[in-house]
């Protein structure tokens, strides 16, 4: 009798550690409460776990001013769900890409995001996996490491704002990083609006033509963003129309952009250089990748001319999260073509 009780006390311990283990194998929902938040002043929609905080502040970035405001959600358990909102960076076409302007986000981002999840002094990687456009605003998918967090960040650029979905934790959770990611949605973009220009015709029969506009998209007008007016940038200096009668004629290119400049090997240049994520095996050599960088200091091309072919997607993806200052000639910032060198060694 004293055997049969014995056993059956055996069992019952070896059935709860059995419920135990598995109830540690499934991850554990840290919110119980989600809401559809759609802030004012917001594009973006998506589901997040009940009652955020909320930060709106500024800091600077390169001469500028980035308006930031983060929405954020931390359990003690692990995970940090987060959406982070960036305008400051003015669009204009007649200066830089929009490729450009997504990346000295992502450059504003890293400099913002990581000292409001963990200290200063921890150490943060982000590599980029692939392009994610989404209903036509550039967009890029990236890993992040923060010390013991990781997950994976979807930003976007729309003409005003710049997104980042930030989803981190501890443990992998498959099913809460699709919960909140795949939740995050845009409006499509719309397509650029035509510009209206008053005829020659109409100035000739109209003393008092109205004011021409521009649309603040095309390469004649630069767009700060936000609500501000857009600003018409001076005429180029050029030869002055000779005949009356046509003043279309022999006026001055608007908008027209001075050729790069040669700068050789840039490596000592760059404000920001990250160090390019190695692929496994035998990552031992030397990657040149041929760039160019624009105005802003922003490279905007980037493409492996030499070194070992498995090391060159990394390389590429490196150099083109790299940043400059603005190179000036005769006073006026220019773009510059050049080299950087990556050097993979081999870790013991």
């Amino acid at each position: 009798m004293h055997s049969r009780r014995l056993h059956l006390v055996l069992a019952s311990i070896l059935l709860a550690a059995f419920a135990l283990a598995a109830h540690a194998q499934k991850p554990t929902e840290a919110w119980a409460e989600w809401e559809t938040l759609s802030p004012d002043n917001e594009e973006f929609t998506v589901l997040m776990p009940k009652n955020p905080t909320t930060e709106s502040t500024t800091f600077p970035y390169h001469k500028m001013e980035i308006n930031a405001r983060l929405y954020m959600a931390t359990s003690s358990a692990g995970p940090v769900l987060a959406i982070t909102s960036l305008s400051g960076i003015k669009s204009d076409p007649a200066q830089y890409t929009e490729f450009a302007r997504f990346n000295s986000y992502i450059d504003a981002f890293k400099s913002y995001f990581p000292a409001k999840v963990r200290s200063k002094e921890t150490i943060v990687k982000m590599v980029l996996v692939s392009s994610r456009p989404f209903n036509g605003h550039t967009g890029r998918s990236y890993k992040l490491t923060l010390g013991d967090l990781n997950g994976s960040v979807n930003a976007f650029v729309t003409r005003k704002r710049f997104y980042a979905i930030v989803s981190l934790n501890t443990k992998k959770d498959e099913a809460l990083d699709d919960k909140f990611l795949s939740s995050f949605v845009l409006p499509e973009r719309q397509a650029d609006p035509a510009k209206t220009v008053a005829s020659t015709n109409t100035d000739q029969q109209n003393p008092n033509p109205p004011e021409k506009t521009l649309d603040p998209n095309t390469q004649n007008t630069v767009q700060p963003e936000g609500d501000a007016a857009p600003v018409t940038p001076n005429n180029t200096e050029g030869t002055p129309a000779t005949a009356p009668n046509n003043p279309g004629q022999n006026q001055p290119q608007q908008g027209a952009k001075k050729a790069p400049i040669n700068g050789g090997m840039l490596n000592g240049k760059a404000i920001y250089m990250p160090v390019p994520e190695a692929p496994g095996g035998d990552a031992n050599g030397v990657v040149l990748v041929a760039i160019m960088v624009d105005e802003q200091g922003s490279v905007i091309e980037a493409r492996a001319v030499s070194g070992p072919q498995h090391l060159h997607a990394a390389a590429v993806a490196a150099a083109r999260l790299a940043r400059f200052s603005p190179t000036l000639l005769m006073g006026e910032p220019v773009r510059v073509t050049g080299t950087l060198s990556y050097n993979f060694v081999k870790s013991n």
